[in-house]
């Protein structure tokens, strides 16, 4: 009795198509043709090269192994074929398509009595917090699809926020801003707030920003607890808020249709844009940060260069929430529909996805999952997420952001975050210009004191200028002593004037007198003359 040693089709098949794509990468790394070396007669030369040519091939096929196990892993978009459109598919069809971790990922909460629910992720995407408008408030761990911490605060909640990390989180309610940890105990309420309405935390900065009832924007240091600044907008109530990821530039929209540009060193706002003909529902700004969508009741949806402010391109669709994803992926709801729009070259957003929920079903935010093609949407009726290929950054930098990072790693990233917080004087809107020297003014004036020191320098090299010495009684001291004083009061003319000036006394503008000839514009003003 014998075994059978034929290899299943099936594996040999596999095999052979992954020494293809191995051949594939070897290719890629390799340096060109080898050379012929049958045509050399130089023995020497011909070994020299033969060992060149060897250890090429080596570097290479270890780029080509290094690639498969540690190099980026290409992201992927839905791709039609022939007539076919993207935003035809169906989620059931992308599921029934995708691998079996993915097709986990998709799912549909419904909690009636509790929305309309709002939804935050960490920076790593790993941890979701969940705020019911009616008090629920839960946290989920996503990569295992557990709960963490489920309570009721039994009073309205308005925003929920992430703060550092997944161990302390904000919260919006009824009457002022809570912080809880990941347990749900309450840590601290900030009364100087008020009633809030949105909530962003700048994670590089450590403060939590809020926006409340009566249009006062609020910055707060998290890791100190001090109060940066508060400042009244002047625009009136607004809960659209959002939070620049390039330079941690606060933009909010106004009901007069203008969006507004904070920073926390300055009371008036660095940038007031006049985007929409009616309020404004929803701001978001891209991860490069040069690219902000608007959307407005005008029905109107609008891509902005904020490196000239202007619009990029316009579009007719309404939008109670928008948002960028990590490979530039726009999100926007509209009552039960959720539409992904995908850029097809120059900023120009094409639909690339529709997804639209039971009729009835109210979208109140739409957000993208870090590292993951996910899409997180909160509605009247609880919770959703949807599979949007092509909308997540395919692969992560543990030292910036890991999804499955050990309580070890967070602890000491916590640490390295807290000695690398950045002052809120770095907030501005070219970061770029941090540590680079100012240039100076073209007029720029001096002050009294700098004046006085160069009239005084001045005197000095007038009264220490040598008087040639003239004959014929033209050098008498009395001659010489008033040719000084002529020199010295040559020199301090120029900056007698900038003096004057400096110590409020600045020249009297001369009256146009009858012989002053008037322009031809104010000639006919003119008095006649009476002989």
């Amino acid at each position: 009795m014998g075994i059978s040693t034929e290899e299943d089709p099936k594996e040999r098949k596999n095999n052979k198509d992954s020494l293809d794509e191995m051949e594939m990468k070897v290719a890629k790394y390799s340096r060109g043709k080898a050379a012929n070396l049958g045509a050399l007669r130089d023995k020497k030369l011909k070994g020299q090269l033969a060992g060149k040519e060897r250890l090429i091939g080596q570097s290479a096929k270890a780029a080509a192994q290094a690639e498969k196990w540690f190099l980026p892993i290409e992201g992927g978009y839905l791709e039609p074929e022939g007539l076919e459109k993207t935003y035809r598919y169906q989620q059931q069809s992308i599921v029934q398509e995708v691998d079996l971790l993915s097709s986990r990922k998709p799912f549909d909460m419904i909690l009636p009595v509790l929305g309309p629910y709002t939804l935050e992720y960490t920076s790593n995407g790993r941890y979701m917090i969940v705020g019911g408008r009616k008090g629920h408030i839960a946290m989920m761990d996503m990569l295992n699809m557990d709960l963490i911490k489920e309570f009721q605060v039994r009073e309205t909640v308005r925003d929920v926020a992430f703060l550092h990390n997944e161990q302390l989180f904000a919260v919006a309610q009824k009457k002022y801003p809570y912080i809880y940890n990941r347990h749900g105990t309450e840590i601290h309420c900030l009364k100087e707030h008020g009633k809030s309405l949105k909530l962003q935390f700048l994670d590089k900065h450590f403060l939590l920003v809020s926006i409340n009832s009566f249009g006062q924007l609020h910055y707060q240091d998290m890791s100190t607890g001090e109060m940066i600044a508060n400042y009244r907008t002047g625009l009136g109530r607004t809960d659209v808020m959002r939070a620049n990821p390039y330079n941690a530039v606060i933009g909010v929209g106004h009901a007069g249709g203008k969006v507004t540009m904070w920073k926390p060193t300055s009371v008036k706002p660095l940038v007031t844009m006049l985007c929409h003909h009616g309020p404004v529902t929803a701001v978001a700004f891209d991860r490069g940060g040069h690219l902000m969508a608007t959307a407005g009741v005008d029905r109107k949806i609008k891509i902005w260069d904020l490196r000239k402010y202007e619009v990029v391109h316009s579009y007719t669709a309404r939008a109670q929430s928008l948002d960028f994803s990590q490979k530039g992926l726009l999100a926007g709801s509209n009552g039960s529909l959720v539409e992904i729009y995908k850029d097809s070259g120059g900023q120009d957003y094409k639909v690339y996805m529709k997804h639209r929920m039971i009729k009835g079903y109210q979208v109140d935010k739409v957000l993208f999952r870090p590292y993951e093609d996910i899409c997180g949407i909160g509605h009247s009726m609880g919770l959703s997420s949807i599979l949007v290929p092509g909308s997540g950054e395919a692969n992560f930098d543990t030292f910036v952001e890991n999804p499955v990072e050990t309580r070890k790693q967070r602890r000491e990233k916590e640490v390295q975050a807290l000695l690398n917080k950045l002052p809120p004087e770095t907030i501005m809107l070219d970061p770029n210009m941090i540590a680079t020297v100012r240039q100076p003014k073209k007029k720029e004036k001096k002050t009294k004191k700098e004046i006085e020191e160069e009239i005084e320098d001045v005197v000095e090299a007038a009264k220490n200028t040598k008087v040639k010495k003239k004959t014929k009684g033209r050098s008498k001291p009395s001659k010489r002593a008033k040719k000084k004083e002529e020199e010295v009061l040559k020199a301090k003319r120029p900056l007698l004037d900038q003096y004057k000036e400096t110590n409020g006394q600045p020249e009297k503008k001369q009256r146009i007198g009858d012989q002053s000839e008037l322009p031809k514009a104010l000639q006919r003003f003119a008095k006649n003359r009476q002989p």
